[in-house]
């Protein structure tokens, strides 16, 4: 399942991508015939897993990431469905080293914040 469909900009630190599968009436994180805002985590975890795929250099094997924690979650609206027009969907990078990672994220329509939290990154969890 991919939500985003577009990055926009990245650095080191940071990613910004785009997204427009909020208004798919066959989102599969729909329920209840909605797309609840706490969806958003699903969208801005995507967005972290992209970020460390864009900073693994070419020769060197991509490791797997698990999302094993979201901590300071703060939902400005009850849904995303009901937004027309792509969600900006942005993570910062805090902190980390080669088994953990901890992210903020923000995810925006036009000019107003849906969601945003942080997020801690678990990598190649066979190796712990």
């Amino acid at each position: 399942m991919c939500l985003l469909d577009a990055v926009l900009e990245w650095t080191d630190t940071n990613i910004v991508c785009m997204a427009s599968s909020h208004t798919a009436t066959g989102h599969p994180l729909r329920a209840h015939g909605r797309l609840g805002a706490a969806t958003g985590v699903e969208y801005a975890a995507q967005a972290m897993a992209v970020h460390g795929a864009l900073l693994t250099p070419a020769q060197e094997r991509q490791t797997h990431g698990y999302l094993t924690s979201v901590r300071g979650l703060t939902l400005h609206v009850d849904r995303l469905d009901d937004l027309a027009g792509p969600l900006r969907v942005s993570a910062e990078r805090l902190s980390g080293d080669t088994r953990l990672i901890l992210y903020q994220f923000q995810i925006h329509h036009e000019n107003r914040c849906l969601l945003e939290g942080r997020a801690s990154v678990v990598l190649d969890t066979l190796t712990l």
